[in-house]
């Protein structure tokens, strides 16, 4: 019996070997690409959807939806009733009409989404197709082995996950780009004219999309087609000449677009927004903020761009970059003997990325206070300027491992299918600590955004809970005259006719008489607007009412605290004010009356009424300032929209602060009840005569 005992452990041994030959005949490079690819796209969707439901900190997202839904309709430009009130961020205003800075491929992109179930869909498609691309594109330049390896550490590394699950235009320009080089690369090897012509078609609509960033992907490759143009060989000839004019395509395309929006093939609509927005050095400016960019400035600004990509959003921070360093040196001491510079190709984008985005002053400005390094949109998105660089970073770093491994297997091989001990410590120590750094490295970036998430959560939740039918929604302007910047979630249908329509707090009678049907409503917050800086406000939605005729009377009511030591009373309008001391009661309450002419405050706990002018289209503000005789000091602050012409009388329900702060009043210091102290409470309602 001993012998059939023997023979059975040693049955089920053979038996696992042969499952596990059979699951590696299974798990082919392709598949385990592709794997990755739907891996990544259903994690970025879920991230999306989880982490950025609100968006992001960078408002340009709500610029991409808006044109992807313009592109929907159809559109290339907006034709609002009134044009400030509905102005998105980065529009450009020309006349009665707006249309985008940016050139419409990522919109289209994140249309086509829509059009697929939901905007987000684009971004989990886009992200399983940039890591597919990276594993076609770096198995073309290396092997099948090097390219899975190097898709992982794409889909591990924090920036491409964070920019990928945000509406921004660098990963869908980063998927054009290395298809691009994916299909130069296969031509290259192949000699096949149709891979050319799709390499120039995929350069092409990178350019389109973003094109200073094409061109820097793009030059390693055009140097090497120079070089291998050297013998003047026809088919390469031939197939250079067609990617290049497929490329010249997409640059025409460009042009087209520029002059059909701003009028000249040669004016970028970023230009038409800010003429001294873009490349070079010297003074910049865009939306009232400038700097000089010098060289020494782009230096220090790209020189702290790297840092953070290194140390903290590349994969694996810091081991990715430095296996990819490896990599290079391998790749290079192994070349002196076997020259393929179609390697050095992809390492070419470790240069050309860094060294020409120092020519270009965005890099500055996602950076913040220079001095902090916790400052700027950087960390939050990364320096997603610099996002081609894990392109190289994955491919050295894929190169740099599968090397490793295969020296170990070799010199480590004892019997069949066993590695030798050291190979497999030596492999579970490497393999460990980059699975720590990189889930590490993701989890700080994603773990940020998400306590951003939290506060808009708090902010967008009277919006929320409220349904909205035929409704028109003031919005407040805390960065000034721009729809969507902050109120990325709060966008406007192309053709104006959605369920709410939003509109920002300005000419707001002319808002009303474009759309007289719907009900009113005016979303306004306490607290000053700074998720990303750890501060969460408090909403409030108010009802508005527009009421009518030869005079408008505002009934105020308004506590008065105990500790009290004298209230005062201030009318305003932009020509006219007066002021009037009150008499200190428990309740406050006075009369506004606006009639065609004037405007009256008025109170039996006043010396005398104030009084002001009224004429056309105005703002009446009545303060009434608290005195405490400490820092305990605040104003009741009602702001009322009027229009008074012709012996009728329009008015909108006011807009009510309790300001603390000055540098918080007039749009930062909302009323909103149940969330101040005892003593304070403040009610304005419009009354007619029966």
């Amino acid at each position: 019996m001993r012998p059939f005992e023997d023979a059975r452990p040693r049955d089920r041994f053979e038996g696992w070997h042969a499952r596990a030959r059979r699951v590696r005949r299974l798990a082919t490079p392709r598949l385990l690409a592709a794997g990755l690819a739907v891996l990544t796209g259903v994690f970025v969707f879920f991230l999306a959807h989880e982490v950025f439901p609100y968006h992001a900190s960078n408002h340009d997202e709500a610029v991409y939806l808006q044109q992807a839904a313009m592109l929907l309709e159809g559109q290339l430009t907006l034709d609002p009733p009134v044009v400030e009130p509905f102005r998105p961020w980065f529009f450009v205003a020309d006349g009665s009409t707006l249309y985008p800075k940016y050139t419409p491929v990522p919109a289209a992109m994140f249309a086509a989404g829509k059009l697929l179930g939901g905007y987000r869909v684009a971004l989990g498609l886009v992200a399983a197709a940039v890591v597919w691309l990276t594993y076609a594109t770096v198995a073309e330049a290396f092997d099948r082995s090097v390219g899975v390896v190097a898709s992982a550490l794409v889909f591990a590394s924090p920036v491409f996950l964070v920019e990928a699950s945000v509406f921004l235009p660098y990963v869908p320009t980063l998927a054009w780009n290395l298809l691009f080089a994916w299909a130069y690369l296969r031509a290259d090897r192949t000699g096949d004219r149709r891979l050319a012509a799709l390499a120039g078609a995929a350069v092409g609509i990178a350019f389109f999309a973003r094109p200073y960033t094409a061109v820097l992907f793009a030059a390693p490759f055009v140097c090497h087609a120079l070089w291998s143009l050297r013998t003047l060989d026809r088919p390469v000839v031939l197939r250079h000449t067609l990617t290049a004019a497929l490329g010249l395509a997409g640059v025409l395309a460009t042009l087209g677009y520029n002059a059909v929006l701003t009028g000249s093939p040669t004016t970028f609509p970023y230009e038409a927004f800010a003429p001294l927005d873009g490349l070079g050095f010297g003074y910049h400016e865009i939306a009232g903020y400038s700097r000089v960019y010098d060289p020494a400035l782009a230096l220090r600004a790209n020189a702290r761009n790297l840092a953070q990509y290194v140390t903290n959003w590349s994969v694996a921070a810091p081991l990715g970059p430095l296996l990819a360093l490896v990599g290079v040196g391998a790749v290079l001491a192994r070349e002196r003997t076997r020259r393929d510079p179609r390697k050095l190709v992809l390492a070419g984008l470790a240069v050309s990325v860094p060294v020409g985005q120092l020519y270009f002053w965005g890099t500055l400005n996602l950076l913040g206070d220079l001095s902090d390094p916790t400052d700027g949109l950087i960390s939050f998105l990364g320096p997603y300027y610099h996002l081609s660089l894990v392109v190289p970073t994955a491919a050295f770093g894929a190169y740099a491992l599968v090397a490793g491994w295969r020296r170990l297997a070799l010199s480590g091989a004892g019997e069949r299918d066993r590695p030798h001990p050291g190979t497999v410590a030596a492999l579970v120590v490497v393999g460990a600590a980059l699975l720590f750094l990189a889930a590490s490295a993701v989890a700080a970036p994603l773990s940020a955004n998400a306590e951003v998430t939290d506060r808009y959560e708090r902010a967008y939740e009277p919006i929320e809970q409220r349904t909205f039918e035929n409704a028109l929604v003031f919005l407040p302007r805390p960065y000034g005259d721009w729809l969507n910047h902050p109120f990325q979630a709060l966008r406007n249908d192309p053709g104006y006719d959605g369920d709410t329509v939003y509109a920002l707090e300005k000419q707001q009678f002319a808002v009303v008489d474009a759309f007289p049907d719907r009900s009113l409503y005016r979303y306004t917050y306490r607290g000053e607007w700074l998720p990303f800086a750890g501060e969460a406000v408090t909403p409030r939605v108010q009802t508005v009412r527009l009421v009518e005729g030869e005079s408008v009377r505002l009934a105020v009511t308004a506590d008065v605290p105990g500790f009290a030591e004298s209230v005062s009373s201030r009318v305003s309008t932009a020509e006219d004010s007066d002021a009037t001391a009150a008499a200190i009661e428990e309740e406050l309450r006075l009369t506004v009356t606006m009639t065609d002419g004037r405007a009256v405050v008025d109170s039996p706990s006043f010396e005398d009424p104030a009084v002001v002018g009224l004429d056309g289209r105005s703002t009446v503000e009545v303060r009434l300032f608290v005195a405490t005789g400490g820092t305990g000091a605040f104003s009741y602050d009602l702001v009322v929209p009027v229009e008074a012409r012709d012996g009728t009388v329009r008015a909108l329900t006011p807009r009510l602060e309790v300001c603390r702060s000055p540098r918080l009043c007039g749009g930062e210091a909302a009323y909103v009840p149940g969330h101040h102290r005892e003593g304070v409470s403040l009610d304005a309602r419009f009354v007619t005569d029966d």
